[in-house]
């Protein structure tokens, strides 16, 4: 009876992925801040959900998190016929950020024109410090220029902001970072990438109400010539910057400090001059990535408190609480007096896992996060997470943040403060995977069964 009534279950809800499973693992508060996971969607955890989403594609590098949505980028994702022509054309995939599901799709148009066919031609997605989403195309060691499109988050059209020369010197470039704002109506821009199994970095930068030009002392490039290690003597494969927030108003977006992490490296701090500032040299060792096989790298403050966020390993790191080989975790570290990476403190690997499915070498994983207030206007981040072909996922972080497993409704049973059906998948894929979280003990009998379940749709039913 109870195989049966959960087959009945089942397909009754097959319409409905379980899309608000959380990665399951209670992570314990560090110095008072707690970290939950709100969901996860990937291999490890949501296998056949994740498996046929039209973002789970080696050609959907790039994604990012933006004012409680998540876009993801596919280059040339549809076939369109016009005519006797056959085009390609790249998507937009939006989603709602406290759930994961799909909100709308959004075909990339140029100048009424589809945008596609070429290679890459959205492999970045970002945005800008004022809310400017925008698109970026991979460009290889032939291109003179560098584009970049703002992008709007409704319907998909994009606008050239400019074509950014890369000057005498030519690099494959795959991955752009923007500070500041690109049309730069309230603010200066800085835009950065970095050339692929080169020492070369771009810069572009522009003045409030000015256009862009080289943004080393006019030059567009500039060679590194400190790596860490000192046996590293390049950037290696798919490298990406990162420009933080100036700590004054006057420098707050002149990128005057960056990251770069290029595959063969661990994330090294740099100043505009090129001189490196920081590394992990004099950091602990068990903060080293486990391997440097993916790059990507974020910093936030919480409070008063300076973090970092920086990929641990790519497809061979290890479960800490089994010791198993699993992949695509990162760390979340408090820097060190004077934000130093030497003085580190680790809070938390996450996820456990998103995958292990090689992505055909994309070798970036996104990551940015979001500020916010909880009820009683203490601050909390949210923090996003995005591995091509592998998974995502969404944390909150914050002093008083709950565990997906304490609920404040009953039945409530992926946390996000309503009981419907989605409980119903979340607590079906639960008893499936036998994990016997206190959220699923919907009857408070002190265990998760079938029983719950019922339990659940009861609630459901007479709401």
């Amino acid at each position: 009876m109870k195989k049966l009534l959960l087959s009945l279950i089942m397909m009754a809800t097959a319409a409905v992925s379980a899309l608000a499973i959380t990665d399951g693992v209670t992570y314990q508060p560090v110095n008072d801040i707690k970290i939950v996971n709100l969901w996860i969607q990937d291999r490890a955890h949501t296998q056949n959900e994740w498996g046929v989403k039209p973002y789970c594609n080696t050609y959907a590098r790039t994604a990012v998190m933006h004012d409680g949505y998540i876009y993801i980028s596919r280059t040339n994702a549809n076939t369109v016929i016009q005519g006797n022509d056959t085009l390609l054309q790249s998507v937009v995939y939006k989603l709602d950020a406290a759930t994961g599901n799909l909100v709308k799709e959004l075909p990339l148009t140029l100048n009424g024109a589809i945008y596609g066919t070429s290679t890459l031609n959205a492999n970045t997605v970002g945005v800008d410090n004022f809310g400017h989403l925008f698109i970026a195309p991979y460009t290889s060691e032939l291109a003179t220029e560098s584009p970049i499109y703002l992008l709007d988050g409704e319907t998909g059209e994009l606008t050239l902001v400019a074509s950014l020369e890369k000057g005498d010197v030519l690099s494959r470039c795959d991955y752009m970072d923007v500070m500041g704002d690109l049309t730069r109506e309230q603010a200066e821009c800085n835009i950065m990438t970095v050339g692929t199994s080169t020492e070369v970095i771009y810069r572009w930068h522009a003045d409030q109400g000015g256009d862009f030009e080289g943004g080393f002392d006019g030059d567009p490039y500039l060679a590194i010539l400190d790596f860490y290690p000192e046996t590293v003597t390049q950037w290696g494969y798919g490298p990406v910057v990162k420009m933080i927030l100036g700590e004054d108003e006057e420098n707050r977006y002149s990128g005057e400090l960056f990251y770069v992490d290029g595959f063969t490296t661990s994330p090294i701090l740099y100043d505009v001059t090129g001189t490196m500032v920081d590394n992990f040299e004099n950091t602990d060792p068990d903060l080293l990535p486990m391997d440097v096989g993916a790059n990507g790298v974020c910093e936030f403050t919480l409070d008063g408190r300076n973090f970092i966020v920086y990929v641990a390993a790519q497809y061979t790191g290890v479960d800490e609480a089994t010791m198993i080989n699993k992949a695509c975790q990162s760390y979340i570290c408090e820097l060190g007096e004077g934000m130093t990476l030497g003085g580190m403190q680790r809070y938390w690997m996450v996820p456990d896992e998103l995958g292990a499915m090689s992505d055909g070498g994309t070798r970036v994983q996104s990551m940015n996060v979001e500020y916010g207030v909880d009820s009683e206007g203490n601050e909390e981040i949210t923090l996003f997470i995005f591995k091509c072909y592998n998974g995502m996922a969404v944390y909150k972080i914050g002093k008083n943040v709950k565990p997906a497993d304490e609920p404040d409704v009953k039945g409530d049973v992926n946390g996000d403060g309503e009981v419907n059906i989605a409980d119903v998948n979340a607590l079906i894929d639960m008893i499936l995977k036998g994990n016997n979280t206190p959220s699923g003990d919907v009857n408070g009998d002190g265990e998760v069964n079938i029983a719950d379940v019922n339990a659940v749709i009861d609630i459901i039913l007479k709401s």
